[in-house]
């Protein structure tokens, strides 16, 4: 299986469009060691020809782009995109669906909640339908299931979702919703032939031991790396919500994704859907030293993870 980091930064990318924070600002001058970042996603494969991509970002194009192995080649108009697999209805992950209308149809894997979300409260999934046809693939909590084909050949994936317990209220979501366990979920992708598998988890409110145990005899995780402490942006003065408030754990401090991970038996750990005020993005940083001193790698766009 091969994973692809089509994007590994947080919504906004890096550097964000309208932030003037000290990383943006580096990022814009061209300072060493700080390198762009398009919004979060990864694409996976079992046989490097047909491809699932897990989230679409508002950068799709881009990364499509940047990616060969993503460009038409067997027809006047064709993609090795075989589906989308969405984690959450949040739109740095859902907004790209709008620029893959080209397409005839475009297949789609998420929870019934999150299709819910998108026909309903954020009519995103229905404004595609009126371009191409919409193939919905209901994702069922704790089910492994296989990843199909657009030809509904098997893949070879097979992926089974869980829900990351977040309490996090979605924008346009009515207030009752809150917390539902369909809203975000995390991913164990597995190859059937090897037996070996991903845990993709791009938001995550607490290392629950539900969570956990989601990670057992993974392979590689991906996890997310959103902010370096909790109260990161009002430290900045961009935003009075915490981390936690936003639905992401933060890396360090007690109880953080570097404290909670420090005990678990993980071959290899790379930090995904990183925010562009974290400053683990700077790669001479202390805090890039920090993480990396514990094994644990920063996803780039580009990175490649055979597993």
């Amino acid at each position: 299986m091969w994973v692809r980091v089509l994007g590994s930064g947080a919504g906004g990318g890096f550097p964000q469009w309208n932030c003037n924070c000290p990383n943006c600002r580096a990022a814009r001058n061209g300072s060493p060691g700080c390198r762009p970042r398009t919004q979060s996603s990864i694409a996976v494969s079992a046989d490097y020809e047909r491809w699932f991509v897990f989230n679409a970002s508002p950068d799709v194009h881009a990364q499509i782009g940047a990616f060969p192995a993503l460009w038409p080649r067997r027809a006047a108009r064709d993609t090795p995109i075989q589906a989308v697999v969405l984690s959450d209805a949040e739109l740095d992950h859902t907004l790209g669906l709008l620029l893959l209308r080209e397409s005839r149809r475009v297949r789609v894997y998420c929870t019934p909640w999150v299709h819910t979300a998108l026909t309903e409260w954020n009519p995103i999934l229905r404004t595609l339908a009126a371009f191409a046809r919409v193939d919905w693939q209901p994702i069922r909590l704790g089910e492994m299931q296989p990843l199909c084909t657009t030809e509904d050949t098997d893949s070879g994936l097979r992926c089974e979702a869980f829900s990351t317990e977040s309490s996090k209220r979605l924008t346009f979501a009515p207030a009752e919703s809150a917390g539902h366990p369909e809203a975000s979920v995390g991913y164990r992708i597995s190859d059937a032939r090897t037996g070996r598998s991903l845990v993709y988890m791009p938001a995550l409110e607490k290392l629950s031991a539900g969570v956990r145990g989601q990670l057992t005899d993974c392979a590689c995780l991906m996890i997310d790396g959103t902010c370096w402490v909790d109260d990161e942006m009002a430290r900045l003065g961009i935003a009075g919500k915490t981390a936690r408030e936003m639905g992401h754990l933060p890396l360090s401090g007690e109880g953080g994704t570097l404290e909670q991970l420090a005990g678990l038996d993980i071959a290899r750990t790379v930090l995904v859907h990183i925010n562009n005020t974290n400053p683990v993005l700077i790669e001479h940083s202390p805090e890039r030293q920090a993480v990396e001193a514990r094994g644990i790698e920063v996803a780039v766009d580009g990175m490649e993870v055979e597993i």
